[in-house]
Formats: structure tokens, C-alpha cells, sequence
């Protein structure tokens, strides 16, 4: 019974954010809404992480199987997107390059500023 309780109250976070979403005029999805108001709910005391962890680690658990159904639907659509996969490839892979390439630049520099913090500290 814990177990449904706990995913109850992820359920209703999930909920308050699909409110959100429809309430306000930002491009924001729901889940990105939903992942904040946990965030809050939890460093702000609202819920404790033992009141949602058990549920949150199985869903965690199970999330490669929550992609079959998308991936059954490209399959069935792959006439449509095979017309469109070389425009695709096109545009993913420099975009995913750029971002390997700025996440390493960032998480460098703010490791040599970590580094020279803590260099001066001592």
C-alpha cells in the first residue's frame, strides 16, 4: 500500500504540472513544470524523499519499457520519416557535436575554477 501511495503523490505533481502548463503562456512542457514542483516540494520540506523514492525508483527502473510503444509507432511510420532521415542527420549530428563540445569546454573551465578555489582556500 506505501507503494501506491507514494506513486499517488508523484501522480499529483505530475498533475499540478500539466495545470501549470495550461495555466500559464510559457513553451514550458508539463514535465519540465512537474520535475520543478519536485524539486521544490522536496528542499522545501513539502514531501521527504522516503515519502516518493521506493515509487520513483521503480518507475526509474521500468523507463526503458515505457519506450516501446514510441519506438513501435516509428517503425510503423518509417515510410514517412524515411523520406525525412537524411535532413535529420543532417541537423542532429553537428547540433550534438556543438553541445559534446561546449558541455566539456564548461565543465572544464568550472573544474579549473573549483581547483583554483580550493587553492586558495588552503
Amino acid at each position: 500500500m506505501k507503494y501506491v501511495f507514494q506513486f499517488c503523490r508523484i501522480l499529483l505533481v505530475c498533475l499540478l504540472g500539466e495545470v501549470l502548463a495550461n495555466i500559464l503562456p510559457l513553451p514550458v512542457p508539463a514535465s519540465v513544470y512537474g520535475l520543478v514542483l519536485m524539486l521544490a516540494a522536496l528542499k522545501l520540506g513539502i514531501l521527504r524523499l522516503d515519502q516518493v523514492k521506493e515509487a520513483g525508483t521503480f518507475l526509474i527502473s521500468i523507463l526503458p519499457l515505457l519506450f516501446i510503444p514510441a519506438a513501435a509507432g516509428v517503425m510503423e511510420l518509417w515510410a514517412e520519416l524515411e523520406a525525412m532521415l537524411l535532413p535529420c542527420l543532417i541537423a542532429v549530428i553537428p547540433v550534438t557535436l556543438v553541445v559534446m563540445g561546449v558541455s566539456g569546454r564548461v565543465a572544464q573551465r568550472v573544474r579549473r575554477m573549483l581547483d583554483t578555489g580550493a587553492d586558495q582556500n588552503d
